[in-house]
């Protein structure tokens, strides 16, 4: 009886606060004098309406997901809050919330019409399906088993996972996809909690692709150098500006460094300490209970014969097949279109090594990446079905109906980027950014603005979950601006590197993210739980990124001593800060794997071991990770 009257009251508060809170925000916005005509060719200040109530939507979608932990619920109400912002023509909240209500539906079905969305929704549909396939193959088992002989502690699975995801170095999407089902099974093994696989897994997402120099990233980040550029009357070519600009990049240098870091101490701190250590006290191949779901029912299928080459071949074709298919999105593009600054290059062919480099980037540059990634794992997954089939491990129409299901498990992921990008949309009708940008950047002194902007572009991009958006949003802003304060190549360089580098962590940080989001979903972690452990870490390297690299680059210290400052500076941070989170087999951490051909322990080492994780002389894998049903939907 007294829950219920506490439910009662706690409903009543939250109605009335509802109410007061619309109608404070019809009466504000109603009353701001509309946004007064622009000259032709100016942008439109779209936040002089709402000025300050613009952050309002990404501010209350991030609340909430903090505070209820139930993503799909805070991003609607994060939108539903702009739009009915955008709908306010009077006091009448009644016909503003159902405005508000009618223009939502209309900005995620227009959403979901993007072709690039539709693109990555596809994408993260047929990724799904391939890792059905290879999961019931045996293919993820056999990879996790052989990974296993040498990732047989913590350290090495974390260090092991690490270099995975750089060697996916190309798209951050397909990192996150790729890496987390294939090192889920061993992590869970050697008691590593799905909070610091995600950790890992994001890290080496958006941070590693944002600096390649062959990925999805590099001809937005180039063309947007390339038109900063010519603002100033230079005609510097954007790849090489771009090139200059990665020593710079010092969040996603250090954050990589820091990954490795953690996993050799195993020093952890704040929630991922946590973390850990409720994993590490985890029984045995128990199930790991999680508040998510993603890829869990999957388990090989019976009496098979574990091969690698089932996980190996289809996942090669994708990481193959979407590099390949990058090259030719854009190879056809530009020869499609003689107008092409790139046209002559393309049908001409490379004469030389040099222009064979520029050929490739010239393609990539002009690359679809969500048709091309569609394309790849459309062909990763015809390649998985005939595996499946030739083997006579399912028949066509088995192998059909498991790829199925592993798109089902995707389908959530998809109901969440919709309402991110719908929140997204509804925060430029705001000017949100704009307004960002307006408070910030005036009175800037010339040694501290790399840092401001840095800091900026993390909190538009933390605010907005996108670091795309963020780029485009800052990049035209930024050069012109660093060139009037300094009319220095280097100090523009920096100040170029601070957009490229803050987008990226404040999109690391944000949980509504696309990025963010797929890391939980591809190691089957809780999404808010991997929100909340992962910040405390990008925090950390950001502020030493900050003090150790972009406040000494304002001064005009250069990177190779700044870096190696900051190394040492985390390094001791994390001994001060960290605690040691224990491995009940940590003794193994000696062993010498790679001196036994089979990856066979002695026995005398088993006994220094702990006798539990190890069995019959080899480290097996469990058959499955079983999910209690009762938690499935607590975070949705």
């Amino acid at each position: 009886m007294k829950l219920n009257v506490k439910k009662a009251v706690i409903a009543t508060l939250t109605t009335i606060f509802t109410i007061a809170a619309l109608f404070l925000i019809s009466f504000f916005i109603s009353r701001a004098p509309e946004p007064e005509p622009v000259k032709e060719g100016e942008e439109e200040k779209k936040y002089a309406r709402y000025k300050i109530l613009s952050i309002l939507p990404p501010l209350v979608a991030i609340v909430l997901a903090f505070i209820t932990k139930q993503t799909v619920l805070s991003l609607f109400i994060g939108v539903l809050v702009g739009e009915f912002m955008v709908s306010v023509k009077n006091l009448n909240i009644i016909s503003t919330l159902i405005k508000a209500f009618l223009a939502m539906a209309s900005t995620i079905i227009s959403k979901m019409a993007d072709s690039w969305n539709a693109g990555v929704v596809l994408q993260c549909l047929l990724i799904g399906g391939v890792i059905q396939l290879v999961t019931k193959m045996g293919g993820a088992k056999a990879i996790a088993k052989a990974l296993s002989k040498y990732a047989n502690t913590p350290r090495r699975a974390q260090i092991i996972t690490e270099i995975i995801g750089l060697l996916v170095f190309f798209d951050d999407y397909a990192n996150s996809l790729i890496v987390g089902p294939i090192m889920r099974p061993v992590m869970d093994k050697l008691k590593v909690s799905r909070e610091k696989l995600a950790f890992i897994v994001d890290a080496t997402a958006a941070p590693v692709a944002g600096i390649a120099i062959v990925s999805t990233w590099i001809g937005l980040e180039v063309s947007l150098i390339t038109d900063g550029y010519k603002a100033i009357g230079k005609n510097d070519s954007g790849f090489s500006i771009f090139l200059k600009t990665i020593p710079f990049r010092f969040y996603n240098i250090l954050i990589l460094i820091f990954v490795a870091m953690s996993a050799l101490t195993l020093l952890e701190f704040g929630p991922m300490k946590k973390a850990e250590r409720k994993a590490r006290k985890r029984e045995d191949d128990a199930p790991v209970v999680i508040n998510s779901v993603q890829f869990e029912e999957a388990k090989p299928k019976d009496g098979i014969k574990l091969s690698v080459w089932n996980g190996i071949i289809p996942i090669g074709t994708l990481i193959i097949g979407a590099l390949a298919a990058f090259y030719y999105s854009g190879y056809t593009i530009i020869k499609d279109d003689p107008e092409n600054e790139a046209y002559n290059l393309i049908t001409n062919g490379p004469h030389s090594f040099k222009d064979f480099i520029e050929n490739i980037y010239e393609a990539l540059k002009n690359s679809d990446a969500s048709v091309a990634l569609f394309q790849a794992a459309l062909l990763a997954s015809i390649v998985g079905i005939l595996m499946a089939v030739i083997q006579k491990i399912m028949s066509m129409s088995e192998a059909i109906d498991e790829w199925i299901n592993g798109m089902k498990t995707i389908v959530i992921t998809g109901v969440i980027l919709l309402l991110a990008w719908s929140l997204g949309g509804v925060i430029g009708e705001l000017g949100t950014a704009q307004y960002l940008v307006n408070v910030l950047k005036n009175s800037i002194p010339k040694f501290i603005l790399p840092t401001l902007i840095f800091i900026l572009s993390a909190i538009i991009s933390f605010a907005t979950g996108t670091s795309y958006g963020t780029m485009s949003i800052l990049m035209p802003l930024t050069i012109p601006l660093a060139w009037a304060v300094n009319a220095n190549d280097s100090y523009v360089v920096v100040c170029t590197s601070g957009v490229l580098t803050g987008a990226i962590f404040g999109d690391h940080c944000s949980p509504i993210s696309d990025t963010t989001i797929l890391s939980s979903m591809g190691t089957g972690c809780n999404h808010i739980d991997h929100v909340q452990t992962q910040i405390y870490y990008a925090l950390y390297v950001a502020a030493i990124a900050i003090i150790f690299g972009y406040i000494p680059a304002g001064f005009g210290i250069q990177w190779y001593i700044s870096i190696p400052v900051a190394i040492i500076v985390m390094y001791i941070g994390l001994r001060l800060l960290g605690e040691k989170v224990e491995f009940e087999g940590d003794d193994a951490d000696d062993i010498k794997v790679d001196e036994f051909s089979d990856g066979r322990i002695p026995k005398e080492e088993i006994m220094k071991a702990d006798k539990n994780a190890v069995q019959e002389n080899l480290i097996d894998m469990p058959e499955t990770v079983e999910i209690t049903d009762q938690k499935i939907n607590k975070m949705y």
